[in-house]
């Protein structure tokens, strides 16, 4: 199935009008999610001496932004969601931009590290091969990728008002190191569960 312009349209705009319209519940829903497992496998990948600027890609409210300038870290934000990016510069003062993941236009190697926490599983899978060279193109050499992502059987559709692509861990593989990135390491989630209980996969990934 080929996507053609007016339905890739009508994925980013039905996708981000819903999360403009439950922006603030999406807010106070997410304040306290733990996602420091994440956070962690990304810095500990990344050379050089700190402090390292690093994009969170699809930062919605600024959760993250918030942990990572706590940290002493240099953090840009970028989310579709005019409300979120509104949420996110107000919240921690960083910048962010607020761009259509399917028009981005990303400073070419700027960042030391990329997050894309739960955020690109909403690109359509015939556009992310694009996407995906565009953030290792905003990497600095040697930058490092995270992602995590529901994990899935490569069907892609709606789920409700949010359009979703689910990858299982060799067709992730395949579309990261077709763009260009070494894998350093992945996981599942939540921590400690069995397989069947972890529904997303987390990877690492690094620009040679």
């Amino acid at each position: 199935m080929t996507l053609k312009p007016d339905d890739l349209h009508q994925i980013t705009s039905t996708t981000l009008g819903h999360y403009n319209k439950v922006a603030e519940d999406f807010r106070e829903g997410t304040r306290d999610h733990d996602v420091s497992q994440n956070i962690d496998a990304l810095l500990r990948h990344l050379q050089g001496t700190p402090p390292f600027t690093v994009l969170d890609f699809g930062c919605g409210p600024g959760r993250d932004l918030q942990t990572f300038t706590r940290m002493g870290h240099i953090a840009v934000g970028l989310d579709g969601s005019e409300r979120f990016a509104q949420m996110a510069r107000e919240d921690c003062g960083c910048e962010v931009y607020q761009q259509d993941f399917l028009k981005l236009e990303l400073p070419a190697e700027r960042f030391d590290g990329i997050f894309a926490n739960a955020v690109l599983f909403h690109i359509p899978k015939q556009e992310l091969p694009r996407v995906l060279q565009q953030l290792h193109g905003a990497l600095k050499p040697g930058g490092v990728l995270f992602s995590s992502n529901p994990r899935g059987d490569n069907s892609e559709g709606w789920n409700g008002p949010r359009y979703g692509s689910y990858h299982d861990l060799a067709a992730w593989q395949a579309l990261l190191t077709t763009a260009g990135f070494v894998e350093l390491e992945h996981y599942y989630r939540p921590a400690g569960l069995p397989r069947e209980q972890q529904p997303w996969l987390a990877s690492v990934w690094r620009k040679p």
